[in-house]
């Protein structure tokens, strides 16, 4: 926990003692087996009702708020934001990438998500990312893998070399697309997916295209005409830029949520959450009780 750095965390404990109730902060020590999390500190911080939940102002370095934040668990498709980092790191945008009938199948095969990908067609890799970024697509995933890996296997190991010199040390990707595989569903945190938004975002294609509410690619000669919408209820609230959704049986509902208030990036994820509509609530409220109380500059001190 980041009680040094966040006011928020310590005035939070100090009000739970004395009402004699526990906050997240306590429950992480003492592993309370309550089936909902709560998070009230000081001025009024809009409840939290995920696993865990993390938030970070930016432009000070400070977390806003932190509970269970450093405790592995799946994380769903959000996994798709290092896919798309490592690829932007790899590929050219204007690269044309084929679809293949294995893509298609992977993705059909896995129930997941899919951007609706038909196999012989020529897609930009800038709109494969759009087609993962905003469907959530695992035949968009699985093409740009298996292309920048080269190969799946290869790709994963990228994503991975990437996060250890990020310093998301847990973080464990095994796929491309974050549906289980044969060894689990691989594993991060709150805080390390974060800290990745913190860095994808200060890309300016990711974060256009995560920014983006719907997007289309006209047929030409090498493509079919295809239409997307973001997943991502979030979109359309004040300076919201992002980030991803997802969600598995294991992992519930998850999100990475990032906004912009003034000169303040905020960034923020919330994992394990039981209802779908209630994370963009969450998210949103937290981005609002945040940019109504900045905090201190943690480096000027």
């Amino acid at each position: 926990m980041h009680i040094g750095k966040a006011g928020l965390t310590l005035c939070a404990a100090a009000v739970a003692l004395t009402a004699g109730i526990s906050t997240p902060a306590l429950a992480q020590s003492t592993q309370t087996t309550s089936p909902m999390a709560y998070v009230r500190p000081v001025h009024d911080v809009p409840v939290v009702n995920g696993r865990a939940a993390y938030l970070l102002d930016t432009s000070t370095d400070e977390v806003r708020l932190s509970h269970r934040a450093q405790e592995r668990m799946p994380i769903a498709s959000l996994v798709k934001v290092m896919t798309a980092y490592v690829v932007l790191n790899e590929a050219n945008l204007d690269d044309r990438v084929e679809i293949l009938a294995s893509d298609v199948g992977y993705a059909n095969a896995g129930g997941a998500a899919t951007a609706g990908l038909r196999v012989g067609d020529s897609l930009t890799v800038k709109d494969l990312l759009y087609a993962t970024l905003l469907p959530s697509g695992a035949d968009a995933t699985q093409a740009l893998a298996r292309t920048y890996g080269p190969g799946v296997d290869e790709f994963v190991a990228k994503m991975n070399e990437t996060a250890r010199d990020l310093g998301l040390d847990n973080t464990l990707y095994v796929n491309a697309d974050g549906l289980s595989g044969p060894s689990g569903p691989g594993y991060s945190t709150a805080e390390d997916q974060a800290r990745l938004a913190q860095v994808a975002v200060e890309d300016p294609v990711f974060k256009a295209i995560t920014s983006t509410i719907g997007h289309t690619v006209p047929t030409t000669a090498e493509n079919r005409y295809y239409a997307w919408r973001n997943t991502n209820r979030l979109l359309g609230a004040p300076g919201a830029v992002g980030v991803k959704t997802g969600y598995t049986r294991a992992a519930g509902y998850t999100l990475t949520f990032a906004a912009e208030r003034g000169d303040r990036l905020l960034v923020g994820v919330i994992l394990g959450e039981s209802l779908s509509s209630r994370r963009f609530q969450t998210a949103g409220s937290l981005i609002d009780w945040a940019a109504a109380h900045p905090a201190v500059d943690a480096r000027a001190r």
